[in-house]
């Protein structure tokens, strides 16, 4: 999707993406081994009743459901950040995760006319529609020789 098709207000959504249980349990083992992410006995006796996963996988998925509706194709480099990020309910192996991504806020920037920056916020939602990512992002695009108004 290209910078001048996103403007405030647009809801994009796509997914969903079903989180298996060794997908949860590999990329814990590698990236965040706490135990409520890889050991599923341990996990089943705490207080989540289960394994959950990573905030960290959570995020990664919204990022490939993203990439996938709005950012492949488009004229996007880079991000500078977060303005914030909350897991708002644990994620778990078989849950099917969607992506509802809401543009905020869409200008050039002020000294580089070329650069255009977009605020959006991505929430993940699991089968049950019970939101479970709430993150707000800022992605920067190259506008040199783009149409855009």
């Amino acid at each position: 999707m290209k910078f001048a098709e996103l403007r405030a207000g647009r809801v994009i959504d796509a997914g969903p993406f079903v989180l298996s249980e060794e997908d949860l349990v590999a990329f814990a083992a590698k990236w965040d081994p706490q135990w409520f992410h890889t050991d599923a006995a341990a996990a089943a006796q705490s207080r989540f009743g289960g394994l959950i996963a990573s905030g960290w996988q959570t995020c990664g998925i919204a990022m490939r459901l993203a990439v996938d509706a709005v950012l492949e194709g488009s004229e996007t480099f880079g991000s500078p950040g977060l303005a914030y990020l909350k897991w708002t309910h644990p994620v778990r192996a078989g849950d099917a995760l969607s992506l509802r991504a809401t543009v905020l806020e869409t200008r050039r920037a002020s000294k580089r006319t070329d650069v255009g920056i977009l605020r959006w916020r991505l929430q993940l939602f699991n089968q049950h529609d019970r939101e479970v990512l709430d993150l707000e992002a800022t992605n920067l695009f190259d506008l040199a020789g783009a149409a855009v108004p």
